[in-house]
């Protein structure tokens, strides 16, 4: 039987109800929490969290926290308040950006950018690339960078350069993170993971930032499925619709230009028929490609899941600690 877009369908309401149901029970039960807290970014993953959040608990066990800064969109800022303002739930707005520059984000970031291109300065703007992967070649990044008069360079990232920037640019989620549990922590509330499928298989998340949560009520779900809910759940239609991006560099940017192989719907087929053996030849005739394109498209998924496989790990013990080992 050939491979149909058809295995990504899902029945929403009865999805819906599932997740309700168990964010109901993992709060009062197994985390002991009054309510939670969903940092919203304007992007559909978010914006379903936060509405099943509010199905399983009410508005007023619901916080919602706006965090922006300098880089970042403004729509997603105003997406994200359309979409507290539609839940009425509350919520806390605060630009991150000091928080930042004091802790040199922006300035660490910089430095390794003019390593790479001399002329970069005030009022450029800059992201990183993915290469390599779907040609059968190793990944590597390219630097993107943009002055304010409208000249493009592009530039291929050392190792060292590359994790400067990523390590630069990882305080945001951090910090997002490290709000978010002030907040959960002041009113015993637990935190929500907003990660779906593709970025949990595919390691797209910073550990200790975006990748840290109570619970992830989505992390089973491709991302096309995550659209399916969110249009059911009926959010906002800028949210229901927008577009998968990273919203953490200056330029703006996609997922599937900084880390997956492929647009968001192509990804989620790949990703499933991977995951269930399906042929090469199989996917490759599913999406209109040739197969050695297909292979590659495997091969690179298996190359991020092992390379991202420790963001998954707990802290490694050198010793047993019995009494606790069986948590989680």
């Amino acid at each position: 039987m050939a491979l149909s877009w058809s295995v990504l369908e899902l029945d929403p309401q009865a999805e819906a109800d599932r997740i309700c149901e168990g964010l109901r029970d993992s709060v009062a039960r197994l985390l002991r929490k009054r309510g939670l807290v969903v940092a919203i970014s304007g992007g559909v993953d978010s914006g379903v969290c936060a509405a099943l959040a509010v199905r399983a608990l009410g508005p007023e066990r619901v916080l919602g926290l706006i965090l922006p800064e300098r880089e970042s969109s403004a729509q997603s800022a105003e997406r994200a308040r359309s979409l507290v303002a539609q839940l009425g739930i509350e919520s806390v707005e605060q630009d991150i950006t000091p928080v930042l520059e004091a802790l040199g984000c922006y300035r660490w970031r910089d430095e390794a950018v003019k390593r790479v291109l001399p002329g970069y300065g005030p009022g450029w703007r800059m992201k990183i690339a993915l290469a390599g992967g779907l040609e059968g070649r190793i990944n590597h990044f390219r630097l993107i960078a943009q002055a304010a008069d409208g000249d493009s360079r592009e530039v291929r990232l050392g190792l060292r350069e590359y994790l400067e920037i990523v390590a630069a640019t990882s305080f945001k989620q951090r910090v997002r993170k490290t709000l978010e549990y002030f907040h959960a922590d002041r009113l015993n509330y637990a935190v929500v993971g907003t990660p779906n499928r593709l970025e949990y298989d595919q390691g797209f998340f910073v550990k200790n930032g975006d990748g840290a949560a109570d619970i992830k009520p989505i992390a089973h779900l491709y991302k096309s499925q995550v659209y399916t809910l969110g249009a059911h759940l009926g959010l906002p239609a800028g949210i229901a619709t927008a577009l998968p991006t990273t919203d953490t560099y200056s330029l703006p940017q996609g997922q599937d230009e900084l880390y997956f192989a492929l647009p968001f719907r192509e990804m989620d087929l790949a990703l499933w028929a991977l995951s269930h053996g399906i042929p090469a030849g199989q996917l490759a005739e599913a999406l209109g490609t040739t197969e050695e394109r297909a292979r590659n498209i495997y091969r690179d998924i298996r190359a991020k899941r092992n390379a991202t496989e420790y963001l998954h790990r707990r802290a490694l013990l050198l010793g047993a600690v019995r009494e606790v080992e069986s948590v989680g």
